[in-house]
């Protein structure tokens, strides 16, 4: 069994390790942390990492790939870990040593070296149903969800949120402005919505509950938490409390069961799918819990590399920091929902990763921000940008905003300088890197259309993993929204 303390170390000393850029203003901003681990018989590492808590509209979804739509951590830390791998099958086709892979008795067809695993942590449950969790006075959960309030909008009466610098002058403008300073009420990205603050049914703070309202119980909730932390209440103070569950901004994906919206654990229908949440216009993101879900029936791999190997890529184990956890609530959102299928193409299996829980806490996690958070640095909102990490030669640090790179102007949108790097385009662009640097005559089958150009076309033409798909989306998620493929045409 792995050891949750040492994987959350290991990650938490990855970030820590890294340039500050990218990271959470300390005691003003908050952000989530996943990463995934490389292990064997020697040693574990941290092989992809990444920080995160935004998605962008659908309406700012780019046909040509070139946007990075979802910027959760945890969909970060996978995308960065598919760079890696990238990286690893490039040098096993060119006859050098891959860590990872070996050839398997398939032509073309790649395996895991004996004894490799990975595993996946994360340090806040992820949003969606995983996070649906009923609340208790246990260790584990010390204090509920501090309220998530909108990053980066406007001044107000509390001054300016920007950081320091990037203050405007107050003379002319001379360059033009960052696209990471661009949120607009039509642009801004979307909070990751996991972590509202969630009343007992019986405090009056239930369905009418705004978000405005959250942010300002926040100083008074802390103040409570920490008053309860040191003298809990008796028995009789807790028999009057109507039970209650920490919440999601997640939405239902339409055509199916909503959410009822009741006082107390009525609030949400569970072991449903969910998109993230939006602030006026809705995303098109699954949540981070339907994603892992997915990923233990199809693999992490993806449609691409599935081309290259002989069996899917599988986390081992699903490790998750200090906050308000579950474990039967996380088996029934990355387990249970998907148990049941079957008629799984050769290759494919239903793997339930081993799920666990660190003590530890990420430092920039949302109820460490607001116990760090002082009155002169005003309100407390989710870092805007996401860094990625991975295990490569060249341009290991990946740091974006809004979709493109950190500190891009709007003169360089639509050119390989705004691009992230865990861009559609840009792993596509990889993954083709990959197959001419691999002889024809040793190529899989399903890489040697002439027909193949685009990534639709490629992704396609991974059959067992489309077929494989097939049966997850019949079985468990019918529901699970169909890409639209004119975003994917590109080449």
């Amino acid at each position: 069994m792995a050891d949750a303390d040492e994987i959350a170390r290991l990650c938490y000393a990855r970030l820590e390790a890294l340039p500050r850029r990218g990271r959470p203003e300390a005691g003003r901003e908050w952000s989530l942390l996943a990463a995934v681990l490389q292990t064997d018989s020697v040693k574990t590492e941290v092989v992809s990492l990444g920080t995160g808590t935004k998605c962008i509209g659908q309406s700012h979804m780019s046909p040509h790939g070139d946007v990075l739509n979802d910027s959760h951590a945890e969909v970060i830390a996978r995308r960065g870990c598919i760079r890696y791998l990238l990286q690893q099958l490039h040098r096993a086709v060119s006859g050098g040593h891959s860590s990872v892979f070996c050839p398997s008795e398939e032509q073309g067809k790649w395996r895991l070296q004996p004894g490799v695993s990975f595993l996946f942590f994360t340090s806040h449950t992820p949003c969606g149903d995983a996070s649906i969790i009923p609340m208790t006075d246990s260790p584990s959960q010390p204090r509920p969800p501090v309220a998530s309030v909108k990053g980066r909008e406007g001044t107000g009466a509390g001054g300016s949120m920007k950081r320091k610098s990037e203050v405007p002058s107050e003379g002319p403008l001379t360059k033009l402005a960052r696209v990471d300073e661009q949120e607009t009420a039509e642009t801004r990205t979307e909070d990751r919505g996991d972590t509202k603050t969630s009343f007992p049914s019986n405090s009056s703070k239930s369905e009418g509950y705004s978000q405005t309202q959250a942010t300002e119980t926040v100083s008074h909730a802390s103040a409570q938490l920490e008053r309860t932390s040191r003298d809990p209440p008796d028995s009789a103070g807790l028999s009057g409390r109507v039970p209650d569950v920490h919440r999601t901004g997640a939405k239902c994906v339409p055509g199916g069961a909503a959410d009822p919206l009741q006082p107390g654990t009525g609030y949400h229908s569970t072991g449903v799918l969910r998109v993230k949440p939006g602030r006026g216009e809705p995303t098109l993101s699954l949540s981070c819990t339907d994603k892992l879900s997915r990923w233990a029936v199809l693999g992490f791999q993806g449609a691409l590399l599935s081309h290259y190997l002989q069996e899917a890529l599988y986390f081992s184990t699903v490790v998750v920091g200090k906050c308000p956890y579950s474990k039967e609530v996380m088996h029934r959102a990355l387990v249970t929902r998907c148990s049941h299928v079957t008629d799984l193409p050769a290759g494919f299996s239903v793997s339930p990763p081993e799920l666990l829980q660190s003590s530890l806490e990420f430092r920039f996690s949302q109820a460490q921000t607001e116990l760090q958070h002082r009155a002169t640095q005003g309100r407390i909102s989710p870092c805007g940008a996401a860094i990625s990490w991975c295990n490569v030669t060249e341009q290991p640090v990946d740091v974006t905003a809004n979709g493109y790179k950190h500190g891009v102007t709007k003169k360089v949108l639509g050119t390989a300088k705004s691009r992230s790097l865990l861009c559609k385009l840009e792993l596509f662009h990889s993954f083709l890197s990959l197959v001419s640097a691999t002889e024809p005559s040793a190529r899989p089958r399903s890489l040697r259309s002439s027909e193949l150009r685009t990534y639709w076309d490629y992704k396609q033409a991974s059959s067992s993993y489309q077929q494989a798909w097939e049966q997850l989306h019949s079985q468990a998620f019918p529901l699970w929204p169909r890409s639209d493929r004119k975003l994917l045409l590109f080449h």
